[in-house]
């Protein structure tokens, strides 16, 4: 019956008027190991919680995948270990949030995450992926400090998706593109799909996803924080990426790499502070500090 329906399938997909996704698959080789070729090992990541203030709310679900991978191709090799645990927050889980993962108090009652578990299944990891690593980085950090020592990308931020010609970089999406779809919103099934997604060859850069966001490691993460920024130029630094910091009353922007810190400087002179002398922040952010809630490195930059 299967084969019958996959040739229905393949026919459908033959005519211009139709599209065919089939059911995301779990996968545990994905290429062949080269003979010779040294494999790092990686983590994909996702965390179902609370509510969406790591100070408050609370991990209820962890799930990783544990994978080996070329870091010369990218190619993806294997699936090492499979990671999926709940936990009870001590309090009750919001309707809002069980309408979303439909995690509830019943099943989360009594239950704690293994924390050996986790701290084993981290050694020797290299880098560690999730998609929208801002939002599940702090929310691990708080919980587990072994997350602060390890370098993190987030397969949002360090793709360019829309320079890829993709619409959006919503997980579900992006799968669709590639053919597949799979229950989202529990954190094991978000994970393979993420692994599964980051195994594809992208059709402008022409290297897996995998590949495209590790070379982000290799720039340094900067963000420049505009001081005393004339009130006039806010237009002009909102339309260029700048986001406004309530709390440090000033506008910022993230940026990778060296070189395009000294231009967007340049740029600062010119556009922003009109030639005159200035003074603005430069804070620099490693793979072990960028997108969690800790500082990186800091300082004045005169232009």
């Amino acid at each position: 019956m299967t084969s019958e329906i996959e040739a229905l399938a393949q026919q459908l997909e033959l005519h211009p008027d139709y599209k065919v996704l089939r059911r995301l698959t779990h996968t545990s080789v994905f290429n062949p190991a080269l003979a010779g070729n040294k494999l790092c090992r990686g983590v994909v990541l996702d965390t179902e919680t609370t509510g969406f203030d790591p100070l408050h709310d609370k991990v209820i679900e962890l799930g990783m995948l544990l994978f080996d991978f070329d870091p010369a191709t990218g190619e993806i090799h294997k699936v090492l270990d499979v990671f999926d645990e709940l936990e009870d927050p001590g309090f009750p889980i919001p309707p809002a949030t069980i309408a979303v993962h439909h995690i509830t108090d019943d099943m989360v009652q009594g239950k704690q995450i293994d924390d050996e578990q986790v701290n084993a299944l981290l050694k020797n990891v290299v880098v560690v992926i999730a998609h929208n690593a801002a939002f599940d980085r702090p929310f691990v950090e708080a919980r587990w400090p072994i997350f602060e020592t390890l370098n993190w990308a987030c397969s949002i931020k360090d793709i360019d998706w829309r320079e890829e010609g993709f619409g959006s970089a919503k997980l579900e999406y992006l799968l669709t593109t590639q053919g597949y779809f799979y229950e989202a919103h529990r954190a094991e099934a978000d994970c393979r799909a993420l692994l599964a997604l980051l195994n594809q060859v992208l059709p402008q850069s022409q290297q897996t996803a995998l590949l495209v966001m590790l070379e982000t490691l290799n720039k340094p993460m900067k963000k420049v924080y505009a001081v005393g920024s004339p009130f006039e130029t806010k237009d002009i630094l909102k339309a260029r990426g700048y986001r406004w910091s309530p709390d440090l009353r000033c506008w910022n922007r993230q940026l990778a790499g060296d070189k395009e810190m000294q231009d967007e400087l340049a740029w600062l002179k010119h556009k922003v502070y009109g030639e005159k002398k200035a003074r603005v922040e430069v804070e620099t952010l490693g793979g072990t500090v960028r997108y969690s809630n800790r500082e990186g490195h800091k300082e004045f930059v005169t232009l």
